[in-house]
């Protein structure tokens, strides 16, 4: 009962012994309670430092247990005065704080001043994403191709992605259908989903990009090579046309939680798949399109030959023309 005021277990169990038997010492409450010595003399040192238990002025080296309309209301003036000091000192940090973001604001230096910024670090895309985070008011649209995400970059990603659902933010997340596979990026796309965001999986994406509020547009200055840095625009003709490319993908993507296979059983990477190799595209290409390795476009492939009964991928092309697949 006493333990919302931060008073241990074995302490008021020794409060409520004392308050029963004032004649109690350390040893009747080992015996009377089954505790060890040390829990017995660590829960009476606990009652003094909270003024529950005073010397006996009768019996010298005895502890007797003050009456706890005294003692307990005592307690609570001591920590509604805590608590009181406490939120002094939490108005003078948040008048520091207040000082110092706007001392500190003006000595930033930005490497743009326009409506695009280049980013040429991951410390600077990092600190920007934090900051547009943080001003972050209705939505945040992302694009996260390559498949499978780095550990790092859903580690990153996390603490922003919670702080913005708990305020009430609309989250929409395009992975590529190979993340699926990958038991860290789709245990967090299920998290995602679980906490409010919405995902959605293809198999081929636009290159990476967030968009916040639809106002503001992060994309990879090289999408080959994302840490070469990235750009940063408000241009209203390019986010404009970012938002475009965006819910064109996402209204041809499919729900985390669904079915991706259609009536013959074919999934959309299936015939993604049967369209890139039927464009030329080495297994390479193709699985560097899809997010996933060579070795399992080769896996994949096998299988539709497969099912298709086909001895060759130039057999498997014209029969899958032939039942509608492509």
């Amino acid at each position: 009962m006493l333990q919302v005021l931060g008073l241990g277990e074995d302490a008021e169990l020794i409060y409520e012994g004392l308050l029963a038997d004032p004649l109690l010492g350390v040893a009747e409450l080992r015996s009377k309670f089954g505790m060890p010595e040390d829990r017995v003399r660590a829960g009476l040192d606990e009652l003094v430092r909270f003024a529950l238990v005073r010397e006996s002025r009768d019996s010298p080296g005895r502890l007797r247990a003050v009456n706890p309309e005294i003692g307990l209301t005592s307690l609570l003036h001591q920590q509604e005065r805590e608590l009181a000091r406490r939120q002094q000192e939490l108005a003078v940090q948040r008048s520091a704080i207040t000082d110092a973001v706007s001392t500190y604001a003006s000595l930033r230096r930005d490497p743009d001043d326009g409506a695009s910024q280049r980013l040429l670090s991951l410390d600077a895309i990092q600190a920007r994403l934090e900051e547009l985070a943080h001003e972050l008011r209705h939505e945040c649209l992302s694009v996260m191709p390559g498949g499978a995400q780095s550990q790092e970059s859903l580690d990153h990603s996390k603490p922003l992605d919670q702080d913005a659902l708990d305020r009430g933010i609309s989250i929409l997340t395009l992975y590529q259908d190979s993340v699926r596979n990958d038991p860290a990026t789709y245990t967090y796309a299920r998290w995602m989903t679980e906490q409010g965001g919405q995902v959605r999986t293809a198999p081929v994406l636009p290159p990476r990009m967030l968009i916040f509020d639809r106002r503001v547009a992060v994309i990879p200055l090289d999408p080959d090579n994302t840490r070469l840095g990235a750009l940063c625009t408000t241009e209203p003709a390019m986010v404009a046309s970012l938002i475009a490319v965006y819910e064109h993908t996402w209204n041809m993507a499919v729900p985390l939680g669904a079915s991706q296979n259609n009536e013959a059983g074919l999934s959309p990477l299936d015939r993604e798949l049967l369209r890139l190799l039927g464009g030329g595209l080495t297994d390479e290409a193709a699985g560097h399109r899809l997010g996933v390795s060579a070795r399992t476009v080769r896996r994949q492939m096998a299988s539709l030959m497969e099912r298709l009964n086909a001895t060759s991928r130039f057999e498997a092309g014209l029969k899958a023309a032939q039942r509608g697949w492509l």
